[in-house]
């Protein structure tokens, strides 16, 4: 998840120029906020520093499928909401976005979810960085002779960092309910 001063930055893509400049500017006061009114120039726009993409999905030139397809195979590490007009049905289910919600979406609800991406991507990083911290230090203990390992700052440092990554991924397990709760809340459909 982004630092505290350091907000996240959203992508807004909908080829309707009027309809992505309106959801822009609700979420301005709140995140970094950035606009494509196309699939192409999305692909064109789309960088390491965006945190969340809000993707339309009917759009004349390259679809918001397609688009998602191409952020996964590119590797991006963000998170997609599809924001759309376009009612989900079956084909839905091998689509690799993070949540899905129909417009028009009230400002509380687009930003739970955002809040709620944010908030799963950082449960992401702590995963990958407990099982980095694990991997080292089971290769470190496996290398070095036990007298080495008691004595070595290194190793008990790691040792340190692995402790508390436990002791908060207890914490992220302890919240799967609210989270869940949280997600299920989420109006991803219009009132």
């Amino acid at each position: 998840m982004p630092e505290e001063s350091e907000p996240a930055t959203v992508l807004m893509v909908d080829d309707e120029q009027e309809v992505a400049d309106v959801y822009a500017l609700r979420l301005r006061n709140s995140y970094k906020t950035r606009v494509a009114y196309s699939g192409e120039e999305a692909l064109e726009t789309i960088d390491s520093d965006i945190d969340i993409v809000l993707l339309d999905r009917r759009m004349p030139d390259t679809s918001g499928d397609e688009v998602l397809a191409e952020i996964r195979k590119r590797g991006y590490d963000c998170r997609i909401i599809m924001l759309t007009a376009v009612d989900p049905g079956l084909d839905i289910v091998d689509m690799s976005f993070d949540d899905y919600l129909c417009k028009p979406v009230e400002k509380e609800d687009l930003v739970a979810a955002i809040e709620q991406q944010l908030r799963v991507r950082s449960y992401d990083e702590q995963l990958s960085e407990y099982l980095e911290v694990t991997s080292k230090l089971a290769l470190l203990e496996s290398e070095l002779p036990p007298k080495e390992q008691d004595k070595n700052e290194e190793l008990a440092q790691l040792q340190h960092r692995l402790d508390q990554l436990k002791s908060e991924l207890a914490d992220v397990l302890a919240d799967v309910e609210e989270i869940e709760s949280t997600f299920r809340d989420i109006g991803r459909h219009p009132k």
